[in-house]
């Protein structure tokens, strides 16, 4: 693992983490997704620095209920939850902005602990904006950011010394299918020492009309981040995409228990993608899938859980059975 200071702070440094093994690339993922029908792509490559601030701001409408669900659920137990576990490191894959993890080194700090926090995520500028918040926040806080992407394995993290508590938040883990959200818990579970532990949040089950407002909020702060990831494809694949032409779109599949988004052409046209040599064509109305999130019951989680060979060492769940904290770890 490569290593190196990149900026001015002596307590920050970044990491680059190679995959343990190959992913697609972008041209790769677009180039197979858009044979499928319906077409897709992978929710990953919403989080480029500008997708990434957008989300932000998703967090922010007043129809978006995980991030308020989770971080009072954060700011209520977050003393307990360390103590619990009392770490000497905290890891959170797909750490984003790291704006509810504050709660949690908050919690660090009243409680007397002072762990390194390893934010890993695939955007370099979106670690270091989130370290400088971190540290402007909490001056003691020391930040190894790792950046790269953790769909391709972790083989390459870093094994600190002592308690480390791993972090996944969010409700991201919803955005895999099945297989590969228990390979991850899976992968997770097998580097966790008899002290380390796993902070996982997750979605619930709730009423319809609840999930699909969150996704369809009426500032179009969700709309505009959907398309964001055509300014993606433009930029990285020379493609000609018109995102004003795509409308989007968020249900909730009921029978799969999971929102679909999906971006949905206005009208007939043709998109040239000149890395691929390809020209695509749309229908009118034809949907574009960019992302799934799972909503889990109770049962649900616990057959996840179990399946990642981990157990439940606390569970805390929001007010209406909206969102939930899981606290993991592997039996003896």
């Amino acid at each position: 693992m490569g290593g190196g200071a990149t900026n001015s702070k002596p307590d920050f440094r970044m990491h680059a983490v190679p995959g343990a093994h190959a992913v697609p690339t972008l041209a790769e993922d677009v180039a197979h997704g858009f044979e499928q029908r319906p077409r897709r792509l992978p929710p990953k490559y919403f989080y480029d620095a500008h997708g990434s601030a957008l989300f932000d701001r998703i967090c922010d409408t007043p129809e978006y209920y995980p991030t308020r669900s989770e971080h009072a659920l954060l700011a209520e137990h977050a003393d307990a939850l360390v103590e619990r576990v009392r770490p000497d490191h905290i890891i959170e894959l797909g750490s984003g902005t790291a704006r509810k993890t504050l709660a949690l080194l908050a919690g660090c700090e009243r409680v007397g602990l002072a762990p390194v926090y390893w934010p890993f995520d695939v955007c370099s500028e979106v670690v270091e904006q989130a370290a400088g918040h971190l540290q402007t926040r909490l001056p003691w806080l020391r930040v190894e950011g790792l950046v790269g992407d953790y769909t391709a394995g972790l083989d390459h993290l870093p094994r600190p010394v002592g308690r480390t508590l791993y972090v996944f938040l969010g409700g991201t883990f919803g955005n895999f299918d099945p297989a590969e959200g228990r390979a991850l818990l899976s992968e997770v579970a097998g580097r966790m020492g008899p002290n380390d532990a796993l902070l996982l949040g997750v979605d619930r089950v709730k009423e319809r009309s609840i999930i699909e407002a969150a996704y369809n909020d009426a500032a179009g702060v969700t709309a505009a981040f959907n398309r964001n990831v055509l300014e993606v494809i433009n930029r990285e694949l020379d493609a000609d995409f018109e995102p004003d032409a795509f409308r989007h779109e968020a249900v909730f599949n009921e029978p799969r228990g999971q929102l679909e988004m999906y971006l949905r052409a206005e009208r007939d046209m043709s998109v040239e993608c000149a890395a691929l040599a390809r020209q695509y064509r749309f229908a009118a109305d034809e949907p574009l899938l960019t992302e799934i999130s799972r909503k889990f019951t109770d049962d649900q989680i616990e057959r996840e859980i179990a399946a990642a060979g981990l157990r439940r060492r606390a569970s805390l769940v929001a007010p209406g059975d909206y969102f939930a904290l899981e606290l993991l770890e592997r039996p003896p």
